[in-house]
């Protein structure tokens, strides 16, 4: 059982480092000065980042076939080749190269990140079967906080160059995942510990370690709190809290050692006294617990989904229905925040990085949300299904967008709020989702072909927005400033999200007779 915590303790930690496109927005600015990149070109980077998500499907192949150590090692040897080689560039260690060599560096590196996400992926699915829901919610939301924990280190490094901020971005984004995937891939593996239930205080504890993760996230990630605080102190405080998950497998693994020894203590006074004792052993049968002195506890009974290929899979209604659902949904949030720097520039803001800390702290808690509540109302079986919990996500999420047509800083504010968490929260949801509609034996290959909308979203409404702000700009420089350079990109997006809402109850009304089934 020690064991088994442990995993899910490295894949929380490969998370929340994994992330590295998120904190692209941080640093787009000085980046497009530095390479003297128009918009276009600027977004062209975004979706080429997101584009080595079409190629994920090729990380879930080799996981099925290469020890997960290995998987782990290619991810973090692409990051360290895609981010590496344009760090050494920006430093002029490198003198030739062109933007489509960025591009395709860019594009390499976005694809490292499937690597880690499917070993993190198949761990806490396998190693947490029948709570797979809140074992990967858990690990999932710390990768929402990638971005803010990159933004604290570069911060407490580089606090006032631009260019600077943005070669350490680069930096940081090639090195650190090495770094934790050398110390994960011990730990980071299928322990086979069976399909025990006795693991609600575990839980417990780790939802309130997050939970506290996120409140001190969110908390340093406001101005007024964080300026209380030295840089450092804030790197130091998220590397205390990053560290407090490891709590739950050392005392599952001083309970196991006191229990080992009583149970030896057990058997001598048995063989001395030559009395059989029940020692109470525990085990699992159809789905009920036999305890001691034979007390029958009823547990949630699985319930059979169909194993579903790829081939098979793209033939289904309800893939498209989820596909576009997705595509409106997550893949419009992470379009937004891949854009937030060059938002925030327009409408005067210059405190890009506090925002980039926002959505990530946000965007924390809303992939913890639907894991905690899939914990409490489980067992009360009265947890709605998956497409409806991702359309009541999506409604807050299209308000968002729209309330970024005020001119106010609050409202830039709280809209980054809303739509960070209301995508974290989409993303968390879409891996149960992917589970329970098409099954969990091809789930890392399934799982890629699902998140494969994001390269095309970033590239079409990425694009769409690059275009729209062109045309608005009204200087020699191509840049735009003003409420109007995404006036239009916000009533579109709005719309979408708003329509992908009603998608996801018609998603929700196809699949209804197999959520009833686990009521």
């Amino acid at each position: 059982m020690a064991l088994q915590w442990l995993s899910l303790v490295g894949a929380i930690w490969l998370q929340s480092i994994n992330g590295t496109n998120s904190n692209f927005p941080a640093y787009s600015s000085q980046l497009k000065r530095l390479l003297s990149l128009s918009q276009l070109q600027l977004n062209n980077l975004a979706f080429a980042s997101d584009a080595g998500k079409l190629f994920g499907w090729i990380s879930g192949m080799a996981a099925n076939y290469l020890p997960l150590w290995l998987v782990l090692m290619i991810g973090s040897l692409l990051g360290l080749i895609g981010y590496g080689i344009q760090y050494l560039f920006l430093t002029n260690h490198i003198s030739s190269l062109s933007y489509w060599h960025v591009l395709l560096l860019t594009a390499l590196a976005g694809n490292s990140i499937c690597w880690i996400n499917t070993v993190c992926y198949i761990i806490t699915i396998r190693n947490f079967p029948l709570d797979r829901q809140v074992a990967v919610g858990l690990s999932t939301s710390y990768l929402g906080l990638s971005a803010k924990i990159y933004t604290d280190i570069v911060d407490a490094l580089f606090p006032s160059s631009p260019s600077d901020r943005a070669k350490a971005y680069l930096l940081l984004n090639s090195i650190l995942p090495l770094v934790f995937c050398v110390v994960g891939a011990p730990i980071v593996r299928d322990i086979n510990g069976g399909k025990s239930r006795k693991i609600e205080v575990g839980f417990v504890v780790m939802f309130v370690i997050t939970m506290a993760t996120g409140t001190y996230a969110v908390a340093t990630s406001f101005s007024v709190i964080s300026s209380m605080l030295s840089s450092l102190v804030v790197v130091i405080g998220m590397g205390v809290f990053l560290a407090a998950p490891l709590v739950v497998p050392l005392a599952e693994h001083a309970m196991e050692r006191l229990q080992k020894k009583c149970s030896i203590r057990r058997e001598r006074r048995v063989h001395d006294l030559s009395v059989v004792v029940d020692d109470g052993v525990e085990t699992v049968e159809d789905g009920k617990k036999v305890g001691e002195g034979n007390v029958v506890i009823e547990h949630e009974v699985s319930v059979e989904v169909e194993e579903i290929g790829a081939k098979l899979m793209l033939m289904r209604v309800e893939f498209w229905l989820y596909f576009f659902v997705y595509l409106s949904g997550a893949t419009l949030g992470l379009v937004y925040l891949n854009n937030l720097g060059q938002i925030a520039e327009s409408r005067g803001f210059s405190k890009t990085s506090s925002l980039v800390s926002l959505s990530s702290s946000f965007g924390f808690f809303g992939r913890l949300v639907p894991s905690f509540l899939s914990y409490v109302f489980s067992r009360n079986k009265c947890m709605a299904s998956t497409p409806v919990s991702i359309a009541a996500m999506m409604a807050p999420m299209s308000g968002g967008f729209f309330l970024l047509l005020s001119r106010t800083n609050l409202s830039l504010y709280i809209s980054t709020a809303i739509i960070g968490a209301c995508t974290g929260a989409i993303t968390s949801l879409s891996i149960s989702t992917t589970t329970e509609l098409f099954g969990a034996k091809n789930f890392s290959v399934n799982h890629n072909l699902i998140v494969a909308n994001i390269p095309i979203g970033s590239f079409i409404f990425g694009d769409l927005a690059a275009l729209i702000y062109r045309q608005k700009s009204n200087g020699s420089d191509g840049r735009c400033m003003g409420m109007e350079c995404y006036k239009t990109t916000f009533i579109i997006w709005g719309s979408l999200c708003f329509l992908g809402c009603f998608l996801a109850l018609i998603l929700h009304a196809r699949t209804k007779k197999l959520y009833s089934q686990k009521l």
